[in-house]
């Protein structure tokens, strides 16, 4: 016989990045951090900006933390508002169950009054007026208006599957109109490093460009050599 689970199980101990490595994330474009991770650690392009950002900023960065609620149930995810204590994403996995909403615009305002940063999910939101008169950043797969359970079980602070990759509590989480990068919390400081190098390259060619640059210095050389073949 299986017995019935707890409602909910929460993480105790939630590992942080310190003030100062979330603040070398902000204002820092996904691209920059998927460069830095290798090409690594997007999430799947199904999760995207609300609305595409025409309504709302939809541009953070901070720590995740986690939230399994399971397909169409939202229990979990009211959890993880004890937990917060300010400037996290709040990341929820609902198995990527796409036939009802995986939040509204009262719990993403209730993320927001906690101190909330933004709000990822593998699902769809509803709400969308209210989710804009909020104003919180939010990532989603979509809309609808269908309502989920609040019944669990679900966990609050342990790793997560979510758009292909897992994603645990204390992994920084950079967001903007792109999509969603994951820093894996062990490689916080190393893509920080990186990140400088990968700035001023991209200032460099920015500028370039700016100047009129009409392709890289390395095309010519490539289309005359034998790795080109020219067919009539």
């Amino acid at each position: 016989m299986i017995e019935n689970p707890p409602r909910l199980i929460i993480k105790r101990n939630i590992s942080r990045p310190t003030k100062a490595q979330v603040a070398a994330f902000q204002n820092v474009p996904t691209s920059f951090v998927a460069d830095a991770l290798d090409g690594k650690g997007a999430l799947s392009e199904n999760i995207q900006p609300l609305g595409a950002g025409r309504d709302i900023k939809c541009v953070a960065a901070g720590p995740a933390i986690t939230a399994y609620s399971g397909p169409a149930d939202v229990l979990a995810s009211f959890a993880v508002l004890d937990l917060i204590e300010g400037g996290e994403m709040v990341v929820v996995s609902s198995d990527a169950h796409q036939s009802c909403a995986a939040a509204g615009d009262r719990l993403i305002g209730m993320y927001k009054n906690c101190g909330s940063a933004g709000f990822i999910t593998d699902g769809p939101v509803r709400d969308y007026s209210g989710i804009v008169e909020v104003g919180l950043p939010v990532w989603c797969t979509g809309l609808t208006p269908a309502s989920p359970y609040m019944s669990g079980p679900g966990t609050v602070g342990f790793p997560i599957q979510i758009g292909g990759q897992q994603v645990e509590t204390g992994d920084m989480i950079v967001a903007d109109l792109d999509g969603v990068v994951v820093v894996p919390f062990a490689k916080i400081d190393d893509v920080i490093q990186k990140l400088e190098r990968i700035k001023s390259l991209e200032a460099e060619l920015d500028a370039q460009v700016a100047q009129g640059l009409k392709m890289p210095k390395w095309l010519p050389d490539l289309m005359k050599g034998s790795d080109v073949r020219y067919e009539d």
